[in-house]
């Protein structure tokens, strides 16, 4: 299986567990791989090559409480019912429900 990478990754997990397995200081690194110091400090010292999950670590809407959200969860999977469907029917009791949200 490849790996994947977003799009502004400077280093690969090949690069990244060079870094971490080598004796050499980190300008040296930097220079080596072509990227700044602060970013070989910072692979140096992770546990793993893989990139950290970023945002929020429980997603949550910011327009809806979570008494809402569980509502419209459970109306849809009862119903079934497409998304627009849904939105149409819980609209007027969820003014504030948007088809984003």
């Amino acid at each position: 299986m490849g790996q994947f990478l977003h799009g502004s990754a400077t280093t690969t997990e090949a690069v990244r567990r060079a870094i971490q397995n080598s004796q050499a200081s980190l300008k040296t690194l930097a220079k080596r791989y072509g990227i700044n110091q602060k970013m070989a400090a910072k692979w140096k010292n992770r546990d793993t090559v893989s990139d950290r999950r970023t945002g929020p670590a429980e997603p949550r809407s910011t327009v809806l409480s979570v008494e809402e959200e569980a509502v419209i969860v459970a109306f849809r999977r009862h119903t079934m019912l497409p998304l627009d469907d849904c939105l149409n029917a819980l609209q007027p009791t969820i003014p504030d429900l948007t088809r984003s949200s």
